[in-house]
């Protein structure tokens, strides 16, 4: 028996994740779209669907899963609604935008007797896999380095407008990099945070996204393209964060480089969808002068959101499931939040 999906937004992580993930996956079937706009609603091949411009007409008698694809500021709004109906949700990235909305979310998910699942797809990819495979035999950690520059990439529409997206490219690119590097730290709350921004990029149209039209137009914005960030956390580990929308980087490049007692691992590759790459994944262990290559499986584009979909079946039905997103997303918005609080001071 396959798990009944309600997909709720038609935005662009609807049409270039979801959509198509959700159609070739065995174990799901899609058989209910959510979106208030008529034109997204009529463009969708409807024939086999119930599309419906709100979640009231959602219900766990119909749906075993629903998956919120809105934008960022309707995050929250819609999987508290659905959770307290009983109904599973899963929640793409930012999970929330605030510890406000985090605290709404673990009550939403108890009251509802239910799961919350989060959007943490590169936690998945196959090189983050080995990452974590060797950071194991590091020794105790003490600092990891976050950063994912794109050489242009800076988006269009709600992305750039602060109250519908809860900032720029700190929770757009921050948010994978943070949650990314969360697992590594076991959980400990941040203790200290810094954190500078800068929008030197918005304005210039030769940086904005090349490889989907949707995402490319729009007005100018107010939030930032370039964010800055350091770290301490409770146990005493640094973590340091760049990320951007646009540099003047040839092309777009993600580097995690986790530094222990017992060597270093560092992996550079290109997070993403971004045709711009620096290429294939590259793994090396560091360790008394000595940096040995670590082979890492290759995998096509996207195979993370794959990876993912294949745990939920198991995750909907196991009750220790419960309250570890959110959790998750708690610590990973609490870093942003601080970073911006922060950040405030020099603007």
């Amino acid at each position: 028996m396959t798990i009944r999906v309600a997909l709720v937004g038609l935005g662009v992580a609807a049409k270039s994740i979801w959509l198509p993930q959700l159609a070739s996956h065995p174990a799901f079937t899609l058989t209910t779209v959510v979106d208030p706009d008529p034109a997204a609603r009529s463009a969708l091949d409807s024939s086999r669907l119930t599309v419906v411009p709100g979640i009231g007409a959602v219900t766990p008698s119909e749906v075993d899963l629903a998956v919120v694809a809105a934008p960022n500021h309707l995050h929250c709004e819609l999987a508290c609604a659905l959770l307290v109906k009983g109904i599973p949700v899963f929640v793409e990235k930012p999970v929330c935008l605030s510890t406000a909305e985090a605290d709404r979310l673990r009550q939403a998910e108890r009251d509802g007797e239910t799961v919350l699942l989060g959007g943490s797809a590169a936690r998945y990819r196959a090189d983050i896999r080995a990452l974590y495979g060797l950071s194991g035999g590091l020794g105790r950690i003490r600092h990891i380095e976050l950063g994912w520059v794109r050489a242009g990439g800076v988006p269009g529409g709600w992305f750039t407008r602060r109250e519908l997206s809860g900032g720029g490219v700190l929770i757009d690119l921050g948010w994978h990099l943070l949650d990314t590097a969360s697992p590594l730290l076991g959980g400990s709350a941040i203790a200290q945070a810094a954190g500078t921004l800068s929008a030197d990029f918005l304005g210039d149209e030769r940086r904005r996204v090349t490889w989907r039209a949707d995402l490319g137009g729009g007005t100018l914005g107010d939030v930032e393209d370039t964010a800055r960030g350091f770290l301490v956390t409770e146990d005493g580990v640094s973590v340091s964060l760049r990320a951007g929308w646009a540099s003047h980087e040839p092309v777009d490049t993600t580097t995690i480089r986790v530094e222990g007692s017992g060597g270093t691992a560092t992996l550079s590759c290109t997070f993403g969808f971004s045709t711009d790459r620096a290429g294939g994944p590259v793994l090396t262990h560091l360790r008394d002068g000595k940096s040995v290559p670590v082979t890492v499986a290759a995998e096509p584009i996207g195979a993370e959101y794959r990876r993912q979909l294949d745990l939920i079946r198991r995750q909907l039905t196991d009750p220790a499931c419960r309250g570890l997103a959110i959790e998750d997303a708690a610590w990973t918005v609490d870093a942003i939040e601080r970073c911006y609080a922060s950040a405030a001071v020099y603007v």
